[in-house]
């Protein structure tokens, strides 16, 4: 029975409760003001303001720089710290300025030769020597490829690149911060530090594309694409060296192949350069690629890393004109099979041609695939084909379906 007595009491407490929830909502306020200004500051030449009613006037620019950094990740343009783009701010980095002028100093330092030497001066513990220096040579190849550039490693003290592992304020004015954060930084050609590489010791390296986190954090936002949604439809999946990569407008998620754990990504986090909704891919085992379409284009990825030369037409694989666009793509065996609509191609790997005798209808080589084709990935000895928010599991050797169910079952989705 409530008694008059406890009114004082529980309006106390009213009152209590609500000075701690504004006090913890202006905390957590203060806190992502903080970080989106740090973040704009490092990578987006905000200005650095000395005085707080300084930093509370430049509101519209914050906006603008805002948009800025938004506009470079293809996320949506709102100019708002919303939760995709304080993702993205939350995400491990290279410690180079997004946009602006990057000189540290002025003119316009350049190499003046284009045999240049670089010095390991120290290791990461997460690898061995020979891992390290794999890496970086493989680093160096990319750059020669594409320059008139010519890198050779040398144990020499003097060397006109020199790395380093490093953690913290290491003496060149730009700090380390830590685990996740900023990876690594360097610097432009000149003399002292000029060309030096710097990575962040308290890291933890990999020779691998896995993350070292395990429990990373998720993208979200009104357009982030619900893993256990009923209704959801893939755009594309692919495998890559074992796991499995199913592609949704602007991401993409992750499923290992010994782990439950399925990770959400944004396809820029990964692949800044590579267009968001991906139609078809596959992967080349024997060339160690995967190859992403959208429209009459596609790309070749080796990992993480898109190949010089791309994208390219569809016409390369002797397509006709008609084709303009591949709904889904699997390879087997030295065959690429494409499918378009209700027909399929079958290219030969081996010869880099079409088969003779294609397009065929896709119902009369697998039987029971009625609708068209989003998305299919080969597993074992099975087609596994997507269409609407279901899969088929088509039995190669039987030449039959042997299963249907709803196609978040692969997100661990019950």
């Amino acid at each position: 029975m409530f008694s008059l007595k406890m009114l004082p009491l529980l309006l106390l407490l009213h009152v209590q409760l609500s000075k701690a929830f504004l006090v913890h909502s202006e905390f957590l306020e203060e806190k992502t003001t903080k970080i989106v200004q740090n973040y704009l500051e490092k990578f987006y030449q905000l200005p650095r303001y000395k005085y707080q009613s300084e930093r509370k006037n430049s509101a519209s620019v914050i906006v603008e720089k805002l948009k800025e950094m938004q506009q470079f990740f293809g996320l949506n343009i709102t100019g708002k710290p919303n939760a995709e783009t304080l993702e993205i701010m939350g995400k491990p980095r290279c410690g180079v300025p997004d946009t602006g002028n990057f000189m540290i100093t002025s003119g316009n330092p350049k190499w003046k030769q284009t045999n240049l030497t670089y010095r390991i001066i120290n290791y990461t513990p997460d690898l061995s020597e020979a891992e390290v220096e794999t890496a970086l040579e493989k680093a160096f190849k990319l750059w020669s490829r594409v320059s008139p550039l010519n890198f050779t490693k040398t144990s020499q003290e003097e060397a006109d690149i020199k790395i380093a592992f490093l953690q913290g304020d290491h003496g060149d004015n730009s700090p380390f911060d830590g685990p996740n954060g900023i990876l690594a930084h360097a610097f432009q050609p000149g003399p002292g530090i000029g060309g030096d590489v710097h990575f962040d010791a308290e890291e933890t390296w990999t020779k691998t594309f896995r993350r070292p986190s395990s429990n990373p954090v998720q993208p979200t936002g009104p357009t982030t694409p619900t893993a256990c949604d009923p209704r959801l439809t893939f755009d594309a999946i692919t495998t890559l060296r074992g796991e499995i990569l199913f592609f949704k407008d602007k991401y993409f998620w992750r499923k290992h192949p010994h782990l439950r754990r399925v990770e959400l990504n944004f396809i820029s986090l990964f692949w800044p350069s590579l267009v968001n909704g991906i139609q078809a891919a596959y992967e080349d085992f024997d060339k160690d690629l995967i190859f992403v379409f959208k429209g009459n284009q596609y790309w070749a990825l080796s990992g993480y890393d898109i190949q010089q030369g791309y994208p390219k037409n569809i016409a390369n694989y002797g397509f006709p004109s008609s084709v303009q666009a591949i709904d889904a793509a699997v390879s087997y065996r030295g065959k690429t099979y494409f499918f378009v609509n209700n027909q399929f191609w079958r290219y030969d790997d081996q010869s880099q041609s079409m088969e003779p005798g294609y397009p065929k209808s896709i119902a009369s080589s697998f039987q029971g695939i009625e609708s068209r084709v989003d998305a299919v990935f080969q597993k074992n000895s099975f087609f596994l084909f997507f269409s609407g928010p279901r899969y088929y599991a088509f039995d190669l050797s039987a030449r039959r379906i042997t299963r249907v169910e709803r196609s978040n079952r692969w997100l661990n989705c019950r």
